[in-house]
């Protein structure tokens, strides 16, 4: 198969304006179908995303996940708690906690005594976690920088408002306190 074909089938394995049409419709909904359409496609987008993200932290021994630790650790002078480190990745501490495991393991982190709070231990990032930072920094980088090469500065601008006002509203999906519209047809 052709790199064409390829992106073909791609978009044809997600909805298209005439199937989310179709889907409403057969549901007898109010519901308009292009945002139906984006809100799918940006689904299916994010899923490629995350597989390909931990594709790309695997060639460093990592994960989405750990690399984010490490990355929140460095921006923060090499010092946290767990529980800022579950606020700042929006993770659980229980999934903190074992990306520490991890990561202590390998000698990237090491817990010690808060520097802060003596009654609490922090997470603390290691020389070898920092040359692991600073080692994978212009390959990962540049990897960024190709993936959204195709767009220009006014579009990549425009993409980060866009982007920001989606990502307002993924509670829709999450959070019970949102009200759905009832939009059901009365045929």
């Amino acid at each position: 198969m052709n790199k064409d074909n390829k992106e073909i089938n791609d978009i044809d394995a997600i909805p298209s304006l005439v199937q989310s049409k179709r889907q409403i419709d057969r549901y007898n909904l109010d519901i308009d179908a292009q945002a139906i359409l984006v809100a799918s496609r940006l689904m299916a987008a994010g899923a490629k995303l995350g597989h390909a993200s931990e594709i790309h932290f695997s060639r460093f021994g990592l994960s989405t996940g750990r690399y984010r630790l490490l990355a929140d650790l460095e921006d923060n002078e090499g010092e946290e708690l767990p529980s800022q480190l579950a606020e700042h990745l929006g993770v659980t501490r229980a999934t903190v906690t074992g990306l520490i495991d991890i990561l202590e393991r390998d000698g990237l982190v090491s817990r010690r005594t808060s520097s802060v709070d003596g009654r609490q231990r922090s997470v603390v990032l290691t020389e070898e976690g920092a040359k692991k930072l600073r080692e994978m920094a212009p390959e990962h980088f540049a990897r960024l920088e190709a993936m959204v090469g195709l767009l220009n500065i006014e579009e990549r601008s425009l993409f980060l408002d866009l982007l920001g006002r989606v990502t307002q509203g993924i509670s829709a999906l999450t959070d019970e306190s949102v009200e759905v519209k009832q939009s059901f047809s009365n045929e």
